[in-house]
């Protein structure tokens, strides 16, 4: 019997100010969840922010995750390309990217795509205003 492939899946996106893991237990804490912002003027560069993700029913092997970000889809632009390890599908990973001096050049409502080995897993938005 010929096994399938899986199919990756998203299971979270969370965008916060920082995540933890705990050296014992191995459990993420998250600090200062949020899902968008205000500023005083613009244009902006955001100085951190973390956007943790969790994934699963991914191939056994090395994945590639790509997120993209823009004002519309024809101004899309890479954020992070990152490989990672897969040891079962039934293994949830937890990737936490971590994002310094992000741009922002007007308020708007930000396309972000998510990406795994070229496959679409979300496409959602962030929305930065004054």
């Amino acid at each position: 019997m010929q096994s399938m492939l899986s199919k990756p899946q998203l299971l979270s996106w969370i965008t916060c100010d920082g995540a933890h893991i705990d050296p014992t237990t191995g459990k993420h804490t998250l600090l200062g969840v949020f899902s968008n912002t205000r500023v005083r003027q613009f244009p902006f560069v955001y100085p951190y922010m973390v956007w943790f993700i969790t994934v699963t029913d991914c191939s056994q092997g090395s994945h590639t995750m790509k997120i993209s970000m823009g004002l519309d889809a024809a101004r899309m632009q890479p954020l992070i390309e990152r490989k990672f390890d897969s040891e079962s599908p039934l293994q949830r990973i937890n990737l936490i990217n971590e994002i310094a001096n992000l741009p922002f050049p007007e308020p708007g409502e930000y396309d972000i795509n998510i990406e795994i080995d070229d496959e679409l897993l979300l496409a959602t938005s962030f929305f930065i205003s004054n």
